[in-house]
């Protein structure tokens, strides 16, 4: 049964028009390989899908660049001479672009203010003026931020301190608990250091259960609590 015509037009379904490129890209490339086996021909492919996919073929016995030597050579257009002329003009344009902006870091230094005229220095002077400005405001915010977060280190010190005096409040209403004004005795036979144990201080204890004035018989060792200054 003899296949009808296929309309060419574009493939409005995404995958149908990428199977069919695909199929269509691997007999064109088996093409160019059957020419360059069978009539000794250089070919090259260069192809480009809608997603923006390179695909590529090139005889094995050639290069790239020599194949397209060959086609400035037999066609006489230079397309390396354009295009290298293109880059010399934004290599230049980049150093003029370069050169200015040192020439204005060194006259914000203070140097090349030589040529400058009376309009150019007022607006020198405005640009300093507006740079000192957002300057400074990020130092207060930054100085700001460092504040803040020294404050909650405070408050959170502040708040361990108080609960570390509340908890001192209760064991010393506890009449497990024995108070020792003069210290410095125990304090030197317990090896404190000497500038501790010089040191005037209150010291709780806690009393042993075998302890005449202890009324609760609950602990069994001796501990020491130093109040807090």
């Amino acid at each position: 049964m003899a296949r009808g015509k296929i309309q060419i037009r574009k493939i409005e379904n995404s995958t149908n028009r990428q199977v069919t490129y695909s199929k269509r890209r691997n007999g064109l490339f088996k093409k160019a390989n059957e020419l360059t086996v069978l009539c000794d021909a250089k070919v090259s492919i260069i192809m480009v899908s809608c997603t923006d996919k390179l695909h590529e073929y090139i005889s094995p016995s050639v290069t790239t660049k020599q194949f397209f030597d060959h086609y400035q050579k037999a066609s006489g257009v230079d397309l390396w001479n354009s295009h290298y002329e293109k880059m010399q003009e934004e290599l230049r344009q980049l150093k003029e672009v370069n050169k200015n902006l040192r020439r204005q870091i060194r006259q914000r230094l203070g140097d090349c203010l030589e040529n400058l005229g009376f309009e150019q220095l007022l607006d020198l002077e405005k640009e300093s003026q507006e740079a000192v400005y957002i300057i400074r405001e990020r130092k207060l915010k930054v100085i700001g931020n460092k504040l803040e977060t020294l404050k909650k280190k405070v408050r959170s010190a502040q708040d361990v301190y108080k609960k570390l005096m509340h908890e001192f409040d209760i064991r010393g209403d506890d009449p497990q608990y024995g108070m020792i004004e003069d210290a410095g005795e125990y304090e030197a036979m317990y090896g404190y250091p000497p500038h501790i144990a010089s040191t005037p201080q209150i010291l709780t204890l806690r009393l042993q259960p075998n302890h005449p004035d202890n009324l609760h018989a609950v602990a069994s060792d001796l501990t020491t609590y130093a109040l807090l200054g």
